[in-house]
């Protein structure tokens, strides 16, 4: 991305960079605010409220109620999955962006910058930025993060063992009860979901950079809380577009609650070879289960803690990458490869 908008040639940054940048920038955000994602899934999972005159729960009380079942270790559920995917998840994203960029930018040209793309350009950019990386990595990494984090034990009980024991743990449990295909459960799903997010993230983050340089002339690049408070603003417009996608995507993933405890591999197989349904069929089934027997608000479940988790993480994201992208191009050993990239 260009710094405050500056018209001219956009430069290119080396996939090196992407990867160290982005990868550097998505752990932060994972360390920080994965806490919050736990709790936004036991939300999302949560059938309270198909019991007559029960109130679901508030996501202070979920996150009171795990760090004291579960211990604040809890919170941190499925994070290994995370900081395992978060690296070649921001590399694919930020790398991917700028290509697509590229790409776009002479069928959609920038009326006003040269060599960019216009407003739809950016967004349609981040749209297959988004589907690409889901399709790559986040789909598996969602899944073995989901059934980590919807597990309900002590973890400082050592006499309670859980299905699950870490991320690889997972990965290879799933994949010898239920075949590969189960990692890509959902794969529709997630990819609207990372799509509309990057859409309308890089979109925002992208104009609103641009204003905020126009507004200061004097300034040759935007200090590190600026970009964070445009990351915040940015990254709080996803998750309200979609909400029940995100919802319905974390049930599908799940899988089915009643065969997922301890010793219930040979009920999950004959579950799978008796299940016919397509992922997107299931996705429509699940749908129209939630609206009849919970409401249309059983869509936004979550969506308090998935504000609070996406939207800060944006902050922490673009800030990070900003600053670490500029830090590896003043570099020298960067500047000897980009000038080798641009020949």
């Amino acid at each position: 991305m260009g710094k405050n908008g500056d018209a001219g040639k956009p430069k290119h940054a080396s996939f090196g960079t992407h990867l160290l940048a982005g990868g550097t920038a998505g752990m932060m955000e994972a360390l920080t605010c994965h806490p919050l994602d736990t709790i936004k899934v036991r939300m999302q999972l949560s059938r309270r409220a198909r019991r007559p005159g029960e109130r679901p729960r508030s996501f202070f009380r979920v996150g009171r109620d795990i760090v004291a079942r579960e211990t604040p270790l809890g919170l941190y559920k499925g994070l290994g999955a995370v900081l395992v995917g978060i690296v070649p998840k921001m590399a694919i994203r930020f790398s991917s962006f700028e290509q697509y960029k590229s790409l776009l930018a002479k069928p959609f040209p920038s009326p006003s910058q040269p060599g960019l793309p216009s407003p739809t350009g950016v967004f349609l950019s981040g749209l297959a930025a988004g589907a690409t990386e889901a399709v790559l990595v986040v789909t598996p990494m969602e899944v073995v993060k989901i059934r980590l984090q919807a597990q309900v034990h002590s973890l400082s009980d050592p006499m309670e063992i859980p299905k699950y024991r870490n991320a690889a743990h997972a990965a290879y449990t799933i994949v010898r009860e239920e075949g590969i295909g189960a990692l890509y459960r959902g794969i529709v799903l997630t990819a609207a979901r990372q799509a509309s997010n990057q859409a309308v993230s890089f979109t925002a983050y992208t104009y609103i950079k641009q204003l905020v340089g126009r507004l200061q002339p004097e300034r040759s690049e935007l200090p590190t809380w600026q970009h964070m408070c445009i990351g915040l603003i940015s990254g709080a417009c996803g998750p309200l577009s979609n909400a029940p996608i995100d919802t319905i995507k974390t049930r599908l993933q799940r899988g089915d609650p009643s065969i997922t405890g301890p010793g219930a591999g040979d009920a999950v197989g004959q579950a799978v070879k008796r299940s016919t349904t397509s992922g997107w069929r299931k996705g429509v089934e699940i749908a129209a289960e939630m609206f009849r027997k919970e409401g249309f608000p059983a869509f936004y479940k979550g969506i308090t803690p998935r504000i609070m988790r996406v939207a800060p993480g944006q902050a922490v994201t673009f800030a990070v990458y900003e600053r670490m992208k500029k830090w590896l191009e003043s570099q020298p050993a960067y500047s000897g490869a980009e000038a080798q990239y641009e020949e």
